[in-house]
């Protein structure tokens, strides 16, 4: 399958949809972008602006070890950034910073390890942007 977001005139994602492989195939056997786009909106009669986004791409790196695309799978309320031709997630806190190889976000302090006795606790850390600290937490 193939995916593409569909993005507002402030470049977020409001939509994701699949078509199939074949419709972005050209007669060379090449995917081709502007092949899905036009299918697209022929299909909805629109001329909306849409981008391919890879399900197997996250923070840059394909999870099957294909070449990554846009940094990121695009969901619904990311941006498309045209000049890293990335998608990127919402902010989550005003404190964290983007990491520019993966177009994610980063606390200003690094989480904490889990000790194996904290994983059969069932704890996890969540961020505390008051204190900007990480905090253990317990189901």
């Amino acid at each position: 399958m193939a995916y593409f977001a569909k993005l507002n005139n402030n470049n977020i994602v409001e939509n994701v949809i699949s078509i199939n492989n074949s419709v972005i195939t050209d007669a060379n056997g090449t995917e081709q972008e502007q092949l899905g786009i036009d299918f697209i909106n022929q299909l909805y009669n629109t001329n909306d602006i849409w981008k391919q986004t890879s399900y197997n791409t996250y923070g840059g790196i394909h999870q099957l070890g294909e070449t990554p695309f846009r940094k990121n799978y695009a969901g619904i309320g990311f941006t498309y950034d045209a000049n890293r031709d990335a998608f990127i997630p919402q902010k989550p806190y005003n404190s964290w910073v983007l990491n520019e190889d993966t177009c994610l976000w980063e606390s200003p302090v690094v989480r904490p390890e889990l000790t194996q006795e904290q994983i059969d606790n069932k704890n996890y850390y969540t961020w505390n942007e008051e204190t900007q600290s990480w905090t253990l937490q317990t189901i």
